[in-house]
């Protein structure tokens, strides 16, 4: 059964700057994902990757098509249709997303910026900072700056907070966006064993990854954009394949 079925999925910015003008960034997306399952989305910069990802989040508003979630607390959903507060409590208890980037409260050290989501959902504070923490060291981010502020950190740093930041309940679906691309070989490792693992507990995941490597070790299909388009769907070596043609 289908945790997310995305059917027909379009975005198009209006440039009111510059008179109006029609910018299509998704012209026509489909995909599906199961639980146990992780499509990694694939093509050149500018492909539409990441606005997918935000369409479905709702961070974008999509202009058209569907995107059918299969809830655990409303059942089936559309993400592209469904009210605000609606997508604003299944972000904050079944979907999880990895951005690019960490945008924290300021002044709110590290294991309380991963443990928020417990404390929302009524976790003991210990125990919520205790989580948090075993999974700051899982994904190697030294004991001195777990109490400390993500402000600080670097590039590499912030994203480790955000990922565990994800992973610290038990999302149904994860939505992950370039989550390796700052980390060394040793965190990315880590990081993809978390994701993996999060995977074959029952997650569905899509993911944005620039390191094909990554997709081969961990995606259980892979999805070609091309012009906002899907162009490609297959296994993720034959995509991984194809990408490093169309790169060459």
């Amino acid at each position: 059964m289908s945790m997310l079925t995305v059917a027909g999925l379009r975005k198009t910015f209006t440039l009111h700057l510059l008179g109006g003008r029609q910018l299509p960034a998704l012209v026509d997306v489909s995909l599906s994902v199961a639980p146990g399952e992780l499509v990694a989305v694939l093509g050149a910069s500018g492909s539409g990757k990441s606005t997918l990802l935000k369409c479905l989040s709702r961070t974008y508003l999509p202009s058209g098509g569907s995107a059918r979630y299969a809830s655990a607390r409303y059942g089936t959903v559309d993400l592209v249709s469904a009210p605000d507060p609606v997508v604003v409590s299944l972000r904050g208890n079944e979907i999880a997303v990895v951005s690019q980037f960490l945008y924290a409260v300021p002044r709110t050290p590290a294991d309380l910026v991963v443990a928020e989501p417990l404390l929302r959902a009524g976790v003991d504070r210990t125990a919520a900072r205790e989580r948090a923490r075993a999974l700051l060291s899982r994904l190697h981010l030294p004991e001195r700056l777990h109490d400390a502020y993500p402000a600080t950190f670097s590039g590499g740093e912030r994203q480790r907070v955000n990922l565990a930041r994800a992973m610290v309940t038990t999302p149904r679906l994860l939505l992950l966006d370039e989550p390796t691309s700052a980390l060394d070989p040793v965190t990315r490792q880590a990081a993809k064993e978390l994701i993996r693992d999060s995977v074959a507990g029952g997650a569905a995941a899509i993911g944005v990854f620039h390191d094909l490597s990554t997709v081969e070790d961990i995606a259980t299909s892979a999805l070609l954009i091309d012009g906002g388009r899907a162009v490609a769907a297959g296994n993720p070596e034959e995509i991984v394949a194809m990408t490093q043609a169309v790169r060459a």
